[in-house]
């Protein structure tokens, strides 16, 4: 079930030269004309967006929205236009985008150009975090690379954004590109209603714009002939954890989990669980993990989320409670601080998460965890607070053992492991 699309120039195509030599040149933006009745229909920018629809591309940020239908919304709107490509991976288990970035940024950046053309736009930004000063000036070569061969109508801006948890989320970019703070915004209006400097705005992952620019070349029906026909395409998962080999690997939508492992060389010591889709995931025992597609309905009927394709395969003499109570803890330190939820609920959560890791059930924190759930999600002004919520029940479902352990007998041996799940310093 591997797939090797994105990543098949991935060692040899960082420069533009050979990255065409790779890819091939930049389409119109309607796509390969042989591939439309005539030259002039194929031709129109708004093929694109028909394009993409018929291959049933959706987003790889996490969200998994109809990447057309996104295209759509925005083009049908009056005036100008703004396209962002959203390369700031705010979760620290993630590696695929800067991946793309790093190696491949022609195949993001001819993704942005074509979008462009497709919505009408006058405006297009890269954002990465703004920390990482090397990727940026790389990104910048490239860029200048395309000036200089003409290839890009719209100029695109490279900008470093915050390196925070909130500041990747999509109205977060917006407003820090329109001179605001780095966080999200309450909705109405939304970005694609009314977004950098007051135009309708596209915001798309540095991955969906990959595949955009791989589908532009080769038509819809080259892209569905990877994945299901419910979930078609390939995508991006990032292994971690207890596995032989960790990296970035390309799978066909609907391998399943336990093959992501088996890519990834298979377990380095016996797992007990396996946590998909990130921070803002859950976690799933890995009986129940191994045969579970990755897709987005597949992983929501086990109990779990897609998310922006991160396995992380956790051994069994690991702690699941004081690992969560560490994610907990920083995700409530990385909120945006603008709503009760995460102002109060959010350090509360990771409290009484920390107190059953590590001194037992003192004070109820088994009965806090779950009280707290309902009174923090669907109640902030944005999905962080929901993702934390998401994690802590993943928690209490899939480790009801550990739980009770921890709850009448205290910390147990696995608390003095070296910490698994990655996070920023």
């Amino acid at each position: 079930m591997t797939a090797t699309r994105l990543l098949a120039g991935v060692a040899d195509a960082a420069g533009l030269q050979d990255y065409e030599r790779w890819y091939g040149p930049l389409p119109g933006p309607g796509g390969p004309p042989g591939r439309a009745r005539s030259r002039s229909r194929s031709r129109r920018p708004e093929r694109l967006i028909e394009i993409i629809e018929a291959a049933g591309l959706t987003g790889r940020g996490g969200a998994g929205f109809p990447a057309g239908r996104k295209m759509r919304s925005v083009a049908a709107r009056p005036g100008r236009k703004a396209v962002v490509a959203n390369g700031a991976e705010g979760e620290p288990a993630s590696r695929k985008d800067r991946l793309l970035l790093t190696r491949l940024p022609h195949l993001v950046l001819d993704g942005i150009t074509l979008a462009a053309a497709a919505v009408g736009a006058d405006e297009a930004y890269l954002c990465a975090h703004g920390t990482d000063s090397g990727l940026l000036r790389r990104l910048g070569h490239a860029v200048a690379e395309r000036q200089a061969a003409g290839l890009d109508p719209v100029p695109i801006r490279v900008t470093g954004i915050p390196a925070r948890y909130v500041s990747s989320e999509q109205s977060s970019i917006v407003q820090y590109l329109n001179g605001g703070p780095g966080r999200p915004t309450f909705s109405p209006p939304r970005p694609h209603e009314r977004g950098v400097n007051g135009k309708p705005t596209l915001v798309h992952n540095v991955e969906t714009l990959a595949h955009m620019a791989m589908i532009a070349r080769h038509g819809h029906r080259w892209f569905r002939g990877a994945g299901l026909p419910s979930a078609p395409g390939s995508m991006l998962v990032t292994v971690s954890g207890a596995v032989t080999r960790p990296g970035v690997y390309e799978i066909e939508m609907g391998t399943t989990a336990g093959e992501v492992i088996m890519l990834a060389g298979g377990p380095a010591e016996r797992l007990q669980a396996l946590l998909i889709g990130g921070y803002f995931g859950a976690w799933l025992p890995v009986e129940a993990a191994w045969p579970v597609p990755m897709t987005h309905a597949g992983l929501r009927a086990a109990g779990g989320a897609l998310g922006a394709g991160i396995v992380i395969a956790f051994p069994a003499a690991a702690c699941p409670i004081a690992e969560t109570a560490r994610v907990a803890r920083y995700l409530a330190e990385e909120s945006a601080r603008q709503c009760g939820p995460c102002r109060l609920g959010l350090p509360a959560l990771a409290d009484a998460l920390a107190s059953l890791a590590f001194s037992g059930d003192q004070g109820g924190s088994a009965d806090d965890i779950a009280a707290l759930i309902p009174l923090v999600e669907r109640r902030g002004a944005c999905r962080h607070p929901d993702g934390a919520a998401q994690l802590a029940r993943s928690l209490l479902t899939a480790f009801p053992a550990d739980v009770h352990r921890h709850r009448w007998q205290g910390a147990c041996d696995g608390v003095r492991r070296p910490p698994l799940l990655p996070l920023p310093r």
